[in-house]
């Protein structure tokens, strides 16, 4: 690296070394590793121009500088001399235990506008060929103590404002102008605490932004006067610490594939709730203040700043966007790991066009990459994980298990509708994942179920795929409804469970990938079962009482009467009995199979009743045949679908207690 050049100039310039004295004492090992050492500096001329030692190998040389321009050199070298020997640490206890920058802020700019107008005289001096003129073996001089003064305070400057150069605070300086302009409204109303905060806000960025401009201002001279690498070495070395430890307490770290494959899926979940929480602040804060922080200080320098941001944060930014990636790898089943690696997804796609401008360089293309290639492995992963879910719902056996007790809800419906409301829960990002899947493969399914298979239309892929996944349990569950013996039980059965599936659907974000049709249609499917099921199940009990009452006058027999009334009553009894275990959880399913079968049985029952009673006889006959009024069918009624099993006779005290505090809409 030359002396004269532009920090990273590929320029070879012939040398005259010279010696420099000993590094600044208060510096870490890593840090002097980037100092001029002796004989590391030297005087460097244009690549046109031969080395002043050698003359008889180039043009004849130019006289030395003279007149106005030398007098114009000895005033600048003689002004700095003054104020870079105060501040030479080597030679001044004051300097050696005092901060410039700290100390005093005129004289600090006084610094670097001797430095800078040094270098240029160099130069001047340089130009004229007078390489072995004492005045630019003095300047040389002055310049190598000043760069070493200079990368100190650069050093100083960065170790002790942490506080006010993390990245959370660089980031924010924008929002806390914005606040502090807020409060500012607010100052004529002498509200101590409004005060108290505005002053707060004004102090942290008044500190945060003394600091940016000694650091720019350093940073600026010292590539101006050739010493760009020691600076940039400098920066990297102590910001690069603040990302990696930044990472490594937001928790993430980078895992193996076998660290992965060994984990407790507890440990691993917890790790990617960890992360997910990281990389919004990782975003935000951390890549976000210091891409602000290198390109203010950097600003001079488009390659420096490059390279500069590309070195202190590629490795953090790796570790981050890679975590997902191993993730992947873990062999987890769909249900456990699905939401997660959508989470992460979700994350990463919402960062997207944060990621994409913070690293926006070449030399940070390596993170886009990575970062790109999570999202594809979690797609991909995504992808197979659904595609395992449905062939487990297919290979679901109906003989694995017994009949659900009553009809109820299977454990299949719950799971399968419980998983798929989640992932329509993830909306356009779902979406995004599965835009390119393929349709499903009818050939595994019943012809039965293939009548209300999807069409493969304009409907997305999305749609497409949760309508079949949901095809495919109805059918598993068609296959479950025949192993029950009772018919108005299986019956029940497809009721129930695919009134779950439609209140699911219609409670989520499926209604809107599935479509109104979708639920119109399967509600008008549930309305079929159960009116198969009242069929099947209360079909004696409709047909113990008459088609129609006698004629008005006449009186049916009492035998007759006494016949009729014991056909219902055994009816009914046989009816309730196996009725009573029967279960209905969906209220609202529950309320409507009641309204239709306690309507349509209390008012012919309540007809009959008050035609046949009286041809009864004597009124101990009546209590012998007549078990039950109207009022007692309701509250008999209003038992069932709970699934708490018993016959009519083990409730008629209760129902007959409660009668009267009970009132049913489907009884009016």
């Amino acid at each position: 690296m030359t002396l004269f050049t532009p920090f990273l100039s590929k320029k070879r310039l012939t040398p005259l070394s010279l010696e420099v004295t000993n590094f600044p004492e208060g510096l870490p090992e890593s840090i002097q590793d980037t100092m001029p050492r002796k004989g590391m500096r030297s005087i460097c001329f244009s690549p046109r121009t031969p080395s002043f030692a050698s003359p008889s190998r180039g043009p004849p040389a130019r006289s030395p500088l003279s007149g106005p321009a030398a007098a114009e050199a000895d005033k600048v070298i003689e002004a700095a001399a003054l104020l870079i020997m105060k501040w030479n640490p080597d030679t001044s206890t004051y300097a050696r235990v005092t901060s410039l920058f700290y100390e005093s802020k005129r004289e600090a700019a006084q610094f670097i506008t001797c430095v800078n107008n040094l270098q240029k005289s160099m130069h001047a001096l340089a130009s004229a060929n007078s390489a072995a003129d004492e005045r630019l073996v003095h300047a040389q001089f002055l310049m190598e103590i000043a760069m070493k003064r200079l990368q100190k305070e650069f050093y100083q400057i960065l170790s002790l404002n942490r506080a006010h150069l993390d990245p959370e605070s660089v980031s924010a300086r924008s929002s806390r102008a914005s606040a502090r302009s807020s409060i500012s409204e607010y100052s004529d109303d002498g509200n101590d605490e409004a005060c108290a905060a505005r002053d707060s806000i004004a102090e942290v960025e008044e500190a945060s932004t003394a600091a940016m401009s000694d650091l720019r201002s350093i940073a600026e001279c010292m590539i101006a006067s050739g010493y760009g690498k020691e600076c940039v070495s400098i920066y990297n070395i102590i910001r690069k610490s603040i990302v990696d430890e930044g990472i490594y307490r937001l928790g993430v770290e980078r895992l193996s594939t076998s660290q992965v494959t060994k984990m407790d899926w507890d440990v691993l979940e917890m790790k990617v709730k960890n992360w997910l929480g990281a990389v919004k602040i990782a975003i935000r804060s951390l890549f976000t203040g210091e891409r602000i922080l290198c390109d203010h200080v950097f600003a001079s320098s488009d390659s420096i700043r490059e390279s500069c941001f590309a070195e202190i944060s590629r490795d953090g930014a790796m570790i981050l966007f890679g975590f997902p990636e191993s993730v992947v790898r873990s062999k987890r089943s769909p249900e456990e790991k699905m939401f997660r690696l959508l989470d992460m997804y979700l994350a990463i796609s919402e960062s997207w066009p944060d990621i994409e401008s913070i690293f926006a360089f070449v030399s940070t293309s390596t993170v886009r990459s990575q970062t790109l290639t999570s999202l594809a492995r979690l797609s991909e992963s995504a992808h197979s994980m659904l595609s395992d879910f449905e062939a487990a719902v297919q290979k679901d056996s109906r003989k694995s298990s017994p009949p659900v007790a009553g009809g109820g809800v299977h454990t299949l419906t719950v799971r399968t509708m419980n998983y798929l409301t989640l992932l329509a829960d993830y909306g356009s990002i779902v979406g995004d994942i599965f835009a390119d899947w393929p349709g499903p493969a009818k050939s595994s399914m019943p012809e039965s179920c293939l009548d209300t298979a999807p069409e493969s239309d304009d409907a997305p892929a999305i749609s497409l795929r949760l309508t079949w996944l949901i095809l495919v349990l109805l059918c598993k569950l068609d296959g479950k409804a025949k192993r029950y013996k009772d018919v108005a039980t299986a019956y029940l059965f497809l009721a129930n469970n695919l009134q779950h599936v439609v209140s699911k659907v219609r409670a989520s974000n499926l209604q809107d990938l599935l479509g109104e049709e979708w639920v119109a249609k399967h509600e008008s499917k549930v309305k079929q079962y159960t009116g198969n099921y009242e069929r099947l199940a209360w079909s004696q009990v409709f047909a113990s009482l008459p088609e129609s009452s006698p004629a008005a006058g006449a009186s049916p027999a009492q035998a007759q009467a006494q016949e009729r009334f014991r056909r219902f009553n055994t009816s009914f009894e046989e009816a309730y009995r196996k009725q009573s275990e029967s279960v209905v959880p969906d209220t609202n399913l529950r309320e409507e199979i009641l309204a239709s079968v306690g309507g349509r049985l209390v008012q012919a029952y309540r007809e009959f009743y008050e035609a046949h009673r009286h041809a009864i006889g004597e009124e101990r006959s009546v209590g012998l045949f007549v078990r039950y009024a109207p009022e007692d069918l309701e509250n008999y009624l209003s038992e069932l679908f709970y699934g708490t099993g018993g016959d009519v006779g083990s409730t008629s005290s209760t129902s007959s207690s409660t009668s009267s505090n009970r009132h049913h809409s489907w009884s009016r």
